[in-house]
């Protein structure tokens, strides 16, 4: 099992034949992806890596059956077709234009994660984004991050710890945004090859205090680990994601914290930390279960 990505999803890429495109398609290729078509306006007919190119989402998904759009160039949201997930990896969307786009793909009963994010790994079937192959490995953590820095990480350090992972989702750190924590967490909630959760936060927004109140806080079942960067920035500094800048008392480190321990879910202060209690989690899974 897993969440949102499988080895059964057919995935294209827009902006396939670009640079980004085509190194992180053969990074995907590489990995197990199924990826069927490849969408450059004016590039259609030819192939590329081997796949062929559409010059639209709406050619791609007609003749190719894709149900998953990876998105490596700034895109109008306004798509011309309607496919069950998108990951858009671009950064710096302008604010007014995800306002529109994030619209859009709640009118269309769309799935989107990001933009700027790493995307998702289902490891052992099947990733789309950015995220690298070698450091995913098969098991029972899911995992759901602002921080495509530190999700390269708390994998990396539980495949070295003999702790795999079910599926990991960079959900992006832009202010506006698809799936968010509560979205991501209900997902791994009903999925019954998670048994442990690992999340990872950041300073500005209120994205984990609402996750912590509305979803683990509430019957969770499942234990959840927690880190939040950015502790030592100062008041009213963005730092790094557009989406990292504290307002007054609202997205602080100290509030999403606090909201997390009451929910239940055990803080940890460095990464180290993060891959020791979440490989003691899956160790022992009826003491640490989430109460």
């Amino acid at each position: 099992m897993s969440i949102l990505l499988s080895s059964q999803s057919r995935v294209l890429v827009q902006g396939l034949t670009g640079r980004e495109g085509t190194f992180h398609a053969e990074q995907m290729k590489a990995y197990g992806t199924n990826l069927v078509a490849g969408v450059s306006p004016g590039k259609g007919g030819s192939t590329h890596l081997g796949v062929p190119i559409f010059d639209t989402v709406a050619d791609a998904k007609r003749e190719t059956g894709a149900d998953v759009s990876g998105i490596f160039v700034p895109a109008p949201f306004a798509a011309d077709a309607i496919i069950e997930l998108i990951v858009c990896i671009t950064e710096g969307i302008p604010l007014y234009d995800m306002v529109r786009a994030r619209a859009f793909v709640e009118d269309a009963g769309v799935k989107l994660i990001g933009p700027n994010c790493p995307g998702l790994v289902t490891a052992g079937q099947a990733k789309v984004g950015i995220i690298p192959n070698h450091i995913n490995h098969e098991g029972p953590v899911g995992i759901v991050s602002r921080s495509g820095t530190l999700t390269y990480e708390v994998i990396q350090g539980l495949s070295q710890a003999g702790v795999g992972q079910t599926t990991s989702v960079g959900i992006g750190g832009d202010p506006i945004l698809g799936l968010s924590f509560q979205d991501v967490l209900r997902l791994f909630k009903e999925d019954p090859a998670t048994h442990v959760v690992v999340m990872i936060g950041e300073i500005g927004g209120s994205d984990e205090e609402a996750a912590a109140e509305s979803v683990i806080g509430r019957d969770f079942g499942k234990p959840v680990v927690g880190f939040i960067s950015g502790r030592t920035a100062p008041p009213g500094k963005r730092m790094g994601h557009a989406g990292a800048i504290i307002s007054g008392n609202t997205g602080t480190a100290s509030s999403k914290v606090q909201a997390l321990k009451r929910a239940g879910a055990e803080i940890c202060d460095t990464i180290e930390e993060v891959v020791a209690a979440a490989g003691a989690a899956v160790d022992q899974p009826s003491s640490a279960a989430h109460r």
